[in-house]
């Protein structure tokens, strides 16, 4: 395999990493990081109004995380489980991505399920320095109620 083909890899391992940690950070209430995973102009589309910005992102998910932390413990009202990864690098400092979500709310009692949507990432990436950031998300809803 050759030296090009290694560095995509890398840069291809890197950018799903980059998703996975952005779930570990919601879940965990660490928002100032996850803030950190994208740039600073970035778009944030979901079924609501766009988030513009890093203040703009940390505002709506700050929301979202308070709406479903209805018992206070400060963190894992959700867990986001990121699947079925998908990446292409699209130029030397660019590349796109799309994969699947399984949200699940950790709140609710043992006998009704923890399922609270299933959607689709569909992600812009840019290499600043040696790191990616997400520069433009949107989360595609498909179940329960789909906005595909």
């Amino acid at each position: 395999m050759d030296n090009q083909k290694i560095e995509q890899l890398l840069h291809i391992e890197a950018i799903k990493n980059l998703r996975i940690l952005y779930s570990h950070y919601l879940d965990s209430n660490k928002l100032k990081e996850l803030t950190h995973l994208f740039t600073v102009d970035a778009v944030v589309q979901t079924d609501r109004d766009p988030w513009c910005g890093r203040e703009g992102i940390y505002a709506g998910l700050d929301k979202a995380f308070k709406d479903y932390d209805q018992s206070n413990h400060g963190n894992y009202p959700f867990l986001h489980a990121i699947t079925n990864h998908w990446v292409e690098i699209t130029g030397p400092t660019t590349a796109q991505g799309r994969c699947y979500l399984i949200d699940l709310v950790t709140g609710r009692p043992k006998n009704e399920s923890p399922l609270l949507l299933l959607g689709l990432y569909a992600d812009e990436y840019v290499l600043i320095g040696e790191k990616w950031q997400i520069s433009k998300s949107q989360l595609d809803l498909v179940w329960p109620d789909r906005n595909v």
